[in-house]
């Protein structure tokens, strides 16, 4: 099943068109990477073409469609952390999702498939081998791993990849990994945040001067973020600091404006992540592999409070750009009202630490990350001669 209605026709294998299949499904943090290298391959070979595997259930149902490229939908392999009666159903779950996989692989052509981890990952990985009967031919395998701690699904595909590629070193997803970073979209890597200053907040209702923080704990906000730095309001207000803050969909904030030189902007979602990296001098966030990707990649200092739960790869996440200067961590249980005060005020009113973050923020990112993604894997794909 297609998940467009106006797919262009798919050429067959024999059209010396190269076919490559993006296998990131699920959430943004598979998604948004996989989605990146597809638009650096159609810059460097207009000509390629590039089918996106998916699920029903994510986030690529809309974000695949509003980028041009068709999506194909397969079965969901979730992979049990716990032993449960899903595990009992898995083998059935990976057969039928590595047959349907293997429908589209065989209907685009495809010459090398990219996989980027999550549920659609390892129905891939799988589906690239030639088969019991090896009637069909075996598809190289290019893995890519964003995370600090490597994932099942990628670890598995490592197995059988022509190369494999990390974000950091030491992700544990195989001792051969290439270091190139996350690659990151276009609109974010060649950001001029300078240049964009002004549009950017008055398209936001922001004041042309003054130090802005921009508050974001991803799509659906988060409750910890949104309770110290609102609690803080005042204090921000006092400093001259104005706020951007996307608080989720599912929660509101209710922030009384105490200084109008200095407005503190609630808003359930950023739609436009590029205007709200250039209207602002810091930020607070998370630190999912995305999200640090293009905070380092524009050069905006940060304030990183990884989730505290999970297995710790959030805060892994951000260690290296913590490192080189470019952020500071701090637990969530430690972000309250009074560590805003203590700590995020006296960074924001300091011009001279925050250019100094930047730089170091900027020279610890990844902007080619796209670009040298996709040409490994053109490298990839013209050497297997598929």
């Amino acid at each position: 099943m297609s998940g467009t209605s106006d797919t262009p026709p798919v050429a067959s294998p024999s059209s010396g068109t190269l076919s490559i299949v993006v296998a990131g499904g699920g959430t943004a943090g598979h998604i948004e990477p996989a989605l990146a290298v597809a638009d650096a391959l159609r810059r460097i070979d207009p000509a390629v073409r590039v089918t996106a595997l998916g699920t029903e259930r994510g986030l690529e149902t809309t974000l695949v469609p509003e980028r041009g490229y068709p999506l194909e939908l397969v079965p969901p392999v979730p992979l049990p952390r716990k032993p449960t009666m899903d595990l009992l159903r898995l083998p059935g779950r990976v057969r039928a999702s590595v047959r349907r996989t293997r429908e589209v692989l065989d209907s685009t052509g495809a010459d090398v498939i990219v996989g980027f981890g999550g549920y659609v990952a390892l129905p891939a990985y799988l589906a690239a081998g030639r088969g019991v009967l090896r009637r069909r031919r075996a598809i190289p395998v290019v893995v890519h791993e964003a995370n600090a701690s490597a994932g099942i699904a990628n670890k598995i595909g490592a197995r059988v990849a022509a190369r494999v590629l990390a974000a950091v070193p030491g992700s544990g997803v195989a001792k051969s990994a290439e270091i190139v970073g996350i690659p990151v979209r276009a609109s974010i890597t060649g950001l001029d945040r300078v240049a964009l200053r002004a549009e950017a907040r008055a398209h936001f209702g922001l004041p042309a001067d003054g130090p802005v923080l921009l508050v974001t704990g991803g799509s659906q906000g988060a409750r910890s973020l949104n309770e110290a730095i609102s609690g803080a309001a005042k204090e921000l207000a006092a400093a001259g600091i104005s706020v951007l803050h996307a608080h989720g969909p599912k929660n509101t904030l209710d922030v009384p404006q105490t200084n109008p030189a200095a407005p503190y902007v609630a808003v359930p979602y950023l739609s436009r992540m590029d205007l709200a990296y250039a209207a602002a001098d810091a930020t607070v966030c998370r630190s999912g592999a995305m999200t640090v990707a293009e905070v380092s990649a524009v050069g905006l200092p940060a304030i990183y409070v990884p989730l505290p739960h999970g297995n710790g790869e959030q805060e892994l996440n951000a260690r290296p750009v913590v490192a080189a200067g470019g952020g500071v961590l701090v637990a969530d249980a430690d972000l309250t009202p009074q560590f805003v005060a203590d700590t995020v005020i006296p960074l924001l009113t300091d011009p001279d630490r925050l250019a100094a973050m930047s730089a170091a923020a900027a020279g610890a990112g990844h902007r080619d990350a796209a670009d040298a993604v996709a040409a490994i894997v053109l490298e990839v794909a013209r050497a297997s001669g598929n």
